[in-house]
């Protein structure tokens, strides 16, 4: 856990206030020990002597004698020692001692009361943190929370403005094909009242056409072109050795509008093969046909009757 400014000011506090008192247990000490201490004297022996009541002949030191062998000297008693006096502290009284105990105990009361408060004040600073650390991801929470509300409605915001598009994207495409299909149903029914007009006025046509070539057909000019076709072929046969009197051949021909022969084979003929393919032969050397009289009357495919004789 990360140590904070307030927590560490604490401590500074309380170990000047430690210090503090030490130091001033120290001085009380010091200030009761030079109290109590008994000053030291010193015991001299002296005998005062009137210099006035003192001869001054006795004064003067007579002429030394000479000194006798020296005698073996008896040892020196030796002297009893000196009490030795005190240089410590005096012992503390019974009073000096009740003090220093209460004292102690005082000082070890207000340590514990230190110590108490210092721990009050941890634990509030613990618990100040706690709950700022709490508040802290209470707040996160709460952002949080916030933004994916803020997501989910900008989502949901998105998912309505690209179905609104889409809806009308389908609507406009829906539109476009009802447009296209009217556009295509007119088209079919103007095609349709033009073919049927077409038809009608082909079926006229046609119809005015067969009348017309059946009143040509019934004036003789159908039997007149028919003669000049069978007329040209007979005039372009060559007749093999085979053929006998009353020959009679069914020829059919199909030709091109100029009268180009096509194609030309016998259905039905009363002579040998040499004759048939004479006959055929001579419908290609008469190509082109005559044409006829009157343009209705053209057909592609004609039967002719081959009647050489």
């Amino acid at each position: 856990m990360t140590e904070r400014t307030s927590d560490r000011w604490v401590s500074i506090a309380l170990s000047v206030l430690l210090h503090g008192t030490l130091v001033a247990a120290l001085v009380y000490g010091f200030w009761t020990y030079h109290q109590s201490r008994p000053t030291p004297t010193l015991a001299i022996e002296a005998t005062v002597v009137d210099p006035k009541s003192v001869n001054p002949a006795a004064l003067k030191t007579p002429p030394a004698p000479q000194p006798p062998p020296p005698a073996p000297e008896p040892p020196a008693a030796q002297p009893e020692p000196e009490p030795v006096e005190p240089t410590g502290p005096p012992e503390p009284t019974p009073e000096e001692l009740a003090q220093r105990e209460q004292a102690a105990k005082d000082e070890a009361q207000k340590e514990q009361e230190q110590k108490e408060q210092a721990e009050e004040a941890r634990k509030r600073a613990a618990e100040q943190e706690a709950a700022d650390k709490q508040r802290k991801l209470d707040e996160q929470k709460q952002q949080e929370q916030a933004q994916r509300q803020a997501e989910v409605k900008r989502k949901a915001q998105e998912k309505a403005e690209a179905d609104r598009k889409a809806a009308e994207a389908r609507k406009k495409v829906e539109e476009q094909r009802l447009a296209e299909q009217k556009r295509a149903e007119a088209a079919q029914r103007e095609a349709d009242e033009k073919e049927r007009a077409e038809s009608e006025a082909e079926l006229r046509n046609s119809l005015a056409a067969e009348e017309h070539a059946n009143q040509v057909r019934n004036s003789g000019a159908l039997v007149s072109w028919l003669s000049q076709i069978t007329a040209r072929i007979q005039h372009a046969w060559l007749r093999p050795p085979s053929a006998r009197q009353g020959i009679q051949c069914v020829l059919h021909i199909t030709q091109a509008p100029g009268g180009a022969v096509l194609s030309a084979h016998i259905e039905s003929c009363n002579g040998d093969q040499a004759v048939r393919e004479s006959i055929e032969a001579a419908a290609y050397r008469a190509s082109p046909l005559p044409a006829p009289p009157d343009p209705s009357l053209f057909e592609r495919d004609l039967e002719v009757t081959f009647r050489p004789d």
